[in-house]
C-alpha cells in the first residue's frame, strides 16, 4: 500500500494525510477506541496509532522501550544538501534537535540548557511585545469587516515572537514560516521538505558564525556560549536547538491560536460567554481549548520487540504519541468532544507527557491567551464567512491554515 493510496480501514491502514483524517479526525479516533484501540499501518513503515489516554502516556514515560531519536511523524530521509560540506561537517545535525530528538543522558542537559528562556518569569517579560504585536496585527484588518484569522493573524504571532529570543530578524518571518511549512506541512512532498530543511540550517548555520564574533543578549548567542561540564557546547548542537525553537514554536502554536478562533467563530455562545459575560473565564478556557484541539502528535521509536497491549511491536516500528486524541478519551473527560470552559479537572497531554514534555508551554499558552484577549477586545462578534472554505493541515501538526472570517 502506498502512502497516497485512499485507506482501506482505519485499523490496519491508517494515514495521517488522508485528508478525511485531517479534516475530521475525531469521529476516527472514536471508532477505533471501541474497536482497535492501538491500530497498525504499513505506509510509511510499520507504524501503531494508539488513541487511549492511558496508552499515550504510557508509552511516553516508558522511554527504555520507546526512544525519542525518531519523533517525526513522517520519516525524513533526505539528506541536507546545499550547506558546503566544510562548514557543516561530514553530518548537519549529528545529535538531531535536541532535546526533543534526543535519550538521556543528551536529553537532560539539553533541556536545562532551554528551561530558563521559557520560564514563568521570562515569558512574563515576552507578554507586552505579544500584546503589541496582536494589536498591530488587528489594526491592519479591522477597519475591513474580515479576514484570514489564520495567515493574517494566528500564522503571524508566534513566529516573531520566537524570532525575538531566538534574536533573529523577525523581517524575515515569512521567510521561516515558509520553512517550517515545508518541513512539517509538506512532509510527502520530498524535495520540498529538504528545501526547507536547507533554508533553515544554512541561516543558522551563517548566525552561529555570525554570533561567535557579534553576540546578543538572546537565546541563541547564550547557547553558543555555554559550556556544561566545564565543556563548550557543540556548533552542531546548539544549531540543532535552534533549528527545533522555531519549528516548534511556531507551527505548533500558531495551529493552537487558528483552531481555538475557529472554535469561536463557530460556537457563538462559547464566543459570547468569553468575551462579554465571562471574561475571567480566559485560564481555564485557554486549557480547555487546548485540550479540545490539541495540535501536536509526536512519534517514539521501538527499541526491542516488544508485546504492548497484544500489539506486536517490533524494533524500528514506529508508535504515533497521538496526544490529540488522548485528550478526546471520554474515560478521562466526561463529554469529551464538547468544548467546556469552565472544565474544573483537565489532565490534558496537548504539551506532551513524560521527560519530553514541552519545554515551551508556558510560552504557547501566554501567546495563545494574549491572541484571544486582543482578538475578542477588538472584535467580540465575528463568524465564518458566507461561503468560507477552510483548509485544514495535518500530519504532525494540526491547525488551520486558511480561516476566512466576516466580522
Amino acid at each position: 500500500m502506498t502512502a497516497t493510496s485512499p485507506v482501506t480501514g482505519w485499523s490496519d491502514d491508517f494515514d495521517v494525510l488522508d485528508a478525511a483524517y485531517i479534516a475530521d479526525p475525531f469521529g476516527i479516533w472514536d471508532e477505533l477506541r471501541t474497536t482497535c484501540p492501538i491500530a497498525h499501518t504499513e505506509r510509511r513503515g510499520s507504524t501503531w496509532l494508539p488513541t487511549r489516554y492511558d496508552d499515550v502516556t504510557a508509552i511516553a514515560h516508558d522511554i527504555e522501550h520507546f526512544s525519542s531519536l525518531e519523533v517525526a511523524v513522517i520519516p525524513f530521509n533526505g539528506e541536507i544538501d546545499g550547506v558546503d560540506a566544510e562548514r557543516r561537517g561530514e553530518e548537519v545535525l549529528p545529535y538531531g534537535l535536541p532535546p526533543i530528538s534526543a535519550d538521556p543522558p543528551l536529553h537532560t542537559w539539553t533541556r536545562r540548557l532551554l528551561l530558563p528562556w521559557f520560564s514563568h518569569r521570562r515569558v512574563e517579560g515576552y507578554e507586552a511585545m505579544t500584546r503589541s504585536l496582536c494589536a498591530r496585527l488587528i489594526d491592519g484588518f479591522v477597519a475591513t469587516g474580515c479576514a484570514d484569522a489564520a495567515a493574517d493573524y494566528a500564522q503571524q504571532i508566534p513566529v516573531r515572537v520566537i524570532a525575538h529570543v531566538l534574536g533573529v530578524s523577525p523581517e524575515l518571518s515569512d521567510t521561516f514560516t515558509s520553512w517550517v511549512r515545508d518541513v512539517l506541512e509538506f512532509a510527502d512532498d520530498h524535495e520540498r521538505r529538504v528545501e526547507g530543511m536547507r533554508g533553515l540550517i544554512t541561516y543558522f548555520v551563517d548566525e552561529i558564525a555570525r554570533r561567535k564574533v557579534d553576540p546578543g543578549d538572546d537565546l541563541l548567542s547564550e547557547l553558543l556560549h555555554n559550556q556544561v561540564d566545564g565543556v563548550q557546547v557543540e556548533d552542531s548542537l546548539v544549531l540543532g536547538q535552534a533549528a527545533l525553537v522555531l519549528i516548534a514554536g511556531v507551527d505548533t502554536t500558531w495551529s493552537a491560536i487558528g483552531s481555538a478562533l475557529w472554535h469561536l467563530a463557530t460556537h457563538p455562545e462559547d464566543r459570547r460567554r468569553l468575551a462579554a459575560a465571562d471574561p475571567g473565564l480566559m485560564a481555564l478556557a485557554v486549557e480547555e481549548l487546548l485540550r479540545a484541539y490539541s495540535p501536536v502528535t509526536m512519534a517514539r521509536l521501538v527499541t526491542t520487540d516488544i508485546d504492548y497491549e497484544g500489539c506486536p511491536m517490533r524494533a524500528g516500528d514506529k508508535v504515533l504519541m497521538n496526544f490529540p486524541a488522548a485528550n478526546r478519551d471520554p474515560a478521562v473527560f466526561p463529554d469529551a468532544d464538547t468544548v467546556v470552559l469552565d472544565r474544573a479537572h483537565n489532565r490534558h497531554v496537548a504539551f506532551g507527557s513524560g521527560i519530553h514534555r514541552c519545554a515551551g508551554s508556558n510560552l504557547a499558552r501566554m501567546e495563545l491567551r494574549v491572541a484571544l484577549e486582543e482578538w475578542l477586545a477588538r472584535i467580540p462578534e465575528f463568524r465564518l464567512a458566507d461561503g468560507a472554505e477552510v483548509a485544514w493541515a495535518g500530519g504532525q501538526v494540526r491547525g488551520p491554515r486558511r480561516l476566512p472570517i466576516a466580522f
